[in-house]
C-alpha cells in the first residue's frame, strides 16, 4: 500500500498591518527655533520694552489676584461685625436739648436732635429720589463703590490742580454711609479723644482709609439690602442747626415730618449735605434755596421730576416754618441752657425737654424796639450794642436779648455775661436803704458842694452832671433829677454798709465798692442782676432771682426731674411801705425827671437812668405794674458813647420795647404810695419809721453836718 505525502506550508501569523498602511516611522521632536539676537539700537530696544511688558503683567495679575484676596478677607471680616440695620440708624454721641416757651411751643433746639427713625420706604419718595440724584445717581446698581465715580473724580481733581485723591472722592452713598457709621467704631470718651477729634478721625481722607471704607461698603452691600443702607443713611447724615437725619431736619427746617416733604422742601434737605452749616436755611435762607435750585435741576435731569413740576419747585421755593423763621430767643435759650444741670443740657446724652418762662410775642417785641431805634436814631455804621431784658415781678424771664445780633446762638450775651458800671442806675437801693430806715419821699437833703477827705488820696469833691447846685431838695426831687451830691450824703447818712447790704439782698451779688462813690454806681454788675433788683422793688420788697427754666424732664416721659414752678421769689429785703414809697419817687423820675423819655400814654411806670464815667455806659431799668424792663448800652471795648445818656436812646428802647409788650393789656396802677407834700418842717435826725409822723418834712441838714464833719462849703 502506497501513502502520497504533500509538504505543508509553515504556520505565518497574520499580517498586522494591510499593505496600503505603511508602519509609523518614530515621530521626530520640533526643534525649537533658535534666538536671535536684537539687531542694531532699535531692536534692543523693543526687545527691552516686550521684557519690561510682560514683567508689568505678571506683577499686575497677581498683585491683583492678591489684593482681591485681601479685600475679599476685608469684605469678610466687616461683614460678620456688622449689626441689624435698624441698630445703626442713631448715632449720635450727644441727646438733645427741646425749649419750649410759656405756652409750649418749640422755639429753640440744643444738642444733637433726632426726629425719630425713618425708613426708605416711608420717607417722602420726592426726598429720597433729591438724595439719591444728590450723592449717587447709580446707588442701586453698583456693589457698594462705583469705579465710574472714583475715575471721573480723579479727572476733575487732575484738572482742578489738585493730587488724584485730594478733593472729589467719588465716593458712592454706601461709602458715606460707612464713613457716618466710622467703620463701625463708636465713640468712647474714655479713649481720652474728644468727639470733634473722633469725628475728624472718622473723615480722613487718607488712601488707606479709602480702601478700608471701601471694603466696608461693600461689606455693607452684602450685609444689608440698597433699602437698609439708605435708611441708615437718611438718619444719620448731619444737616445742620444740630439735626441728625432728616426727619429732625425737617421738623427743625419746616416743621413737618420727612414723609411730607415737597419736591422744594426735599431739594433743599439735600441741597445741605454738601455743607450744612454753610446752606443751613437758618443761616442764609437765600443761600439754602439757591442751593435747592441746583438740585431740583439733577431731580429733573435724571427724570424724578418733569419739566412743569420742576419748574413749579423753582418758582416756588421751600420756607422755613414760623418757629424757624422766627427763631426767638437765641440768647435766652444759650443762658438757659447754662442755668440748668450740666449732664442735663451742655452735655446730655438724653432726648430732654425744658419747659421755659420765654414769651415769644415779648421776645419779638423786645427785638423790634432795638432793630426799630437802632435803623432810625443811630448813625449808620456805629458799633455800639445794646441789651434788654423783660421779666416777671417774680424773676420769670419772659425776653431776652443779648446785643444787636438777636439770633446768633452761642453768642457773646451782654445782658447776662457783661459787667458794667451801673451809674445812677444804681442809686434807686440807695433811697430804698433810706426809706427802709424811716425816712419819706417828701424829707430833705442838701445839693449844696461837699468835700470828702479820703484816706490815702486827695479831698474828694463829687460833682452833679451838670455841675449846678440846687440848695435844699426833697428826697424825690433828688432821685427825679439823678443828682449825685445829695445821693451820696443819703448813703454817708444810712451807711454805705446798709446801702451795699441792701442791693446785695436784691440781688446784686457783684463786689460793690467800698468808699464813698459806691452811692454813684461805680461798682459793675450784669443787665439781669439790676433787672432783677427793680423786680423786687416791684413786687413790694422781696428779692428774686431770675429764671427761666420752669420744667425739665426726659423726652417720652411725664413726670419732671426738675420744676421750678414756685418762682423766684426769696426773702424781703424792705417793707412794703418803703419799697411803695420809692416806687412814688421813681414814677416821678419818669413822670418829671431824667426819664421823661420812657413814659407810656395812659400807663403808670417807674424808673431809673443811669450813665457813668466819661459815657461808657447808658442804662434805663424800670416797670409799669405787670412786667420789668432793663435796658444797657455801649461798646464792647468801652468807647464813650457820643452824647447817650441813660435818658436818651436806653430810654426810648425801653419805651419802644414797653409799648409793644403791653399792647393789648389793661392799664393797671403801680402799687405805689402817693404822699402828700410836707406841711411841717423840722431839723432833727429822723426817726425810724415806727416813730415816724406821717406827711412830716424833715431835712437832713443837722445829721449829714455832724456825720460829714465840715464836709459842707
Amino acid at each position: 500500500m502506497s501513502t502520497n505525502r504533500t509538504k505543508r506550508p509553515a504556520l505565518v501569523a497574520d499580517k498586522r498591518y494591510s499593505a496600503s498602511k505603511p508602519a509609523a516611522k518614530p515621530r521626530k521632536r520640533k526643534a525649537r527655533p533658535k534666538k536671535v539676537a536684537p539687531k542694531g539700537p532699535l531692536g534692543w530696544l523693543k526687545h527691552i520694552a516686550l521684557f519690561v511688558l510682560r514683567l508689568i503683567w505678571k506683577l499686575f495679575w497677581r498683585s491683583a489676584v492678591v489684593v482681591m484676596l485681601i479685600v475679599a478677607i476685608a469684605v469678610g471680616y466687616y461683614t460678620t461685625t456688622l449689626p441689624d440695620a435698624s441698630d445703626l440708624v442713631d448715632g449720635r454721641v450727644r441727646g438733645s436739648v427741646t425749649l419750649l416757651d410759656r405756652e409750649d411751643k418749640i422755639f429753640a433746639w440744643r444738642g444733637d436732635q433726632f426726629g425719630g427713625m425713618i425708613t426708605a420706604n416711608s420717607v417722602s419718595e420726592h426726598l429720597k429720589h433729591a438724595v439719591i440724584a444728590t450723592e449717587d445717581k447709580r446707588f442701586y446698581w453698583h456693589p457698594g463703590v462705583d469705579p465710574r465715580g472714583i475715575a471721573s473724580a480723579i479727572k476733575i481733581n487732575i484738572r482742578e490742580g489738585r493730587k488724584p485723591w485730594q478733593g472729589h472722592g467719588g465716593s458712592t452713598l454706601t461709602q458715606q454711609t460707612a464713613k457716618l457709621l466710622c467703620l463701625g467704631v463708636p465713640f468712647d470718651p474714655s479713649s481720652g479723644m474728644t468727639e470733634a477729634e473722633y469725628e475728624a478721625d472718622c473723615r480722613r481722607g487718607t488712601l488707606s482709609r479709602k480702601a478700608q471704607e471701601a471694603a466696608y461698603a461693600m461689606a455693607m452691600e452684602v450685609k444689608y439690602t440698597k433699602d437698609e443702607i439708605l435708611t441708615i443713611y437718611l438718619n444719620r447724615a448731619f444737616l445742620g442747626a444740630g439735626a441728625r437725619g432728616f426727619e429732625a431736619a425737617s421738623q427743625r427746617y419746616f416743621g413737618k415730618s420727612a414723609a411730607e416733604v415737597t419736591p422744594a422742601e426735599s431739594a433743599m434737605l439735600a441741597g445741605l449735605l454738601v455743607a450744612p452749616t454753610r446752606f443751613a436755611p437758618t443761616n442764609n435762607l437765600d443761600r439754602s434755596q439757591n442751593r435747592a435750585a441746583v438740585v431740583i435741576s439733577l431731580m429733573e435731569d435724571q427724570g424724578y421730576l418733569s419739566a412743569s413740576a420742576a419748574n413749579t419747585a423753582r418758582n416756588n421755593p421751600a420756607i422755613l416754618s414760623q418757629a424757624a423763621q422766627a427763631r426767638a430767643g437765641g440768647y435766652f435759650a444759650d443762658w438757659v441752657m447754662q442755668s440748668g444741670p450740666e449732664f442735663f443740657t451742655r452735655d446730655t446724652t438724653e432726648d430732654v425737654i425744658i419747659s421755659t418762662t420765654l414769651d415769644q410775642n415779648m421776645q419779638r417785641a423786645a427785638e423790634e424796639a432795638m432793630a426799630y431805634i437802632f435803623e432810625n436814631k443811630v448813625k449808620e455804621g456805629s458799633e455800639a450794642q445794646a441789651a434788654i431784658i423783660v421779666m416777671s415781678a417774680d424773676g420769670a424771664v419772659r425776653a431776652m436779648v443779648g446785643g444787636r445780633k438777636s439770633n446768633v446762638p452761642g453768642g457773646w450775651n451782654r445782658a447776662t455775661q457783661a459787667m458794667r458800671q451801673t451809674g445812677s442806675a444804681f442809686k434807686p437801693f440807695v433811697y430804698a436803704t433810706a426809706m427802709e430806715l424811716g425816712y419819706g419821699p417828701y424829707d430833705r437833703v442838701e445839693d449844696t458842694p461837699l468835700v470828702m477827705d479820703i484816706p490815702g488820696s486827695d479831698p474828694w469833691k463829687p460833682e452833679n452832671y451838670d455841675r449846678q447846685f440846687r440848695g435844699v431838695v426833697t428826697l424825690t426831687h433828688a432821685l427825679k433829677d439823678s443828682l449825685n451830691i445829695p445821693a451820696i450824703r443819703v448813703s454817708e447818712a444810712v451807711g454805705r454798709e446798709n446801702v451795699a447790704k441792701v442791693s446785695s439782698d436784691f440781688g446784686i451779688k457783684s463786689s460793690l465798692a467800698e468808699g464813698p462813690a459806691i452811692a454813684l454806681g461805680t461798682s459793675e454788675a450784669t443787665l439781669i442782676e439790676m433787672t432783677g433788683a427793680y423786680a423786687g422793688i416791684l413786687n413790694g420788697g422781696s428779692s428774686v432771682t431770675p429764671y427761666g427754666l420752669v420744667q425739665l424732664r426726659l423726652k417720652g416721659d411725664n413726670e419732671p426731674l426738675m420744676d421750678n414752678a414756685e418762682g423766684g421769689i426769696g426773702e424781703r429785703v424792705i417793707s412794703e411801705r418803703a419799697a411803695a414809697d420809692l416806687i412814688f419817687m421813681m414814677n416821678q423820675v419818669v413822670e418829671n425827671g431824667t426819664g421823661r423819655r420812657a413814659a407810656l400814654d395812659g400807663r403808670q411806670v417807674a424808673g431809673k437812668t443811669g450813665t457813668t464815667t466819661a459815657l461808657r455806659d447808658a442804662w434805663f431799668i424800670g416797670f409799669s405794674a405787670d412786667y420789668v424792663a432793663g435796658v444797657w448800652m455801649g461798646y464792647d471795648d468801652n468807647t464813650p458813647l457820643r452824647g447817650v445818656t441813660g435818658g436818651g436812646l436806653p430810654a426810648e428802647i425801653w419805651h419802644e420795647t414797653m409799648k409793644r409788650v403791653h399792647a393789648g393789656l389793661p392799664a393797671n396802677p403801680l402799687p405805689m404810695s402817693n404822699p402828700e407834700p410836707p406841711r411841717v418842717v423840722q431839723t432833727q435826725q429822723p426817726s425810724r419809721r415806727n416813730n415816724r409822723n406821717n406827711n412830716t418834712e424833715r431835712v437832713l441838714l443837722d445829721v449829714l453836718n455832724e456825720i460829714l464833719g465840715g464836709g459842707r462849703n
